[in-house]
């Protein structure tokens, strides 16, 4: 397996109110624990179980993800941004890993 890549797309600038949208997506195979091997043996189970997404350090979302989510998970939502400052997104692996991504934005 490749090691997971995340990606953001989302605006640099905005005014204060604007209501923007957040666009992510992270490069993952999400293994199911379920398929076998050539050999016949059960390949473990390695998904990102976990999305959150925090601006300024204050959490703005969190979604549990199950073992049916596909392959290369994309979550997009939209957020009313109040002034500068920075994303951070967290993809939490099965194993313990967490993938992150950070974008600033500038509020004029």
């Amino acid at each position: 397996m490749s090691t997971p890549t995340p990606r953001v797309r989302m605006p640099s600038t905005a005014k204060a109110g604007d209501v923007i949208e957040v666009k992510t997506l992270i490069s993952h195979e999400m293994e199911s624990g379920q398929r076998k091997d050539a050999a016949g043996k059960v390949i473990p189970r390695k998904i990102i179980k976990q999305f959150v997404a925090s601006f300024n350090g204050k959490e703005i979302l969190r979604a549990d993800w199950h073992p049916a989510i596909s392959a290369n998970p994309y979550q997009s939502f939209f957020v009313r941004v109040t002034e500068s400052g920075t994303f951070l997104f967290q993809w939490i692996d099965d194993d313990g890993s967490v993938y992150k991504s950070e974008q600033k934005i500038t509020v004029g």
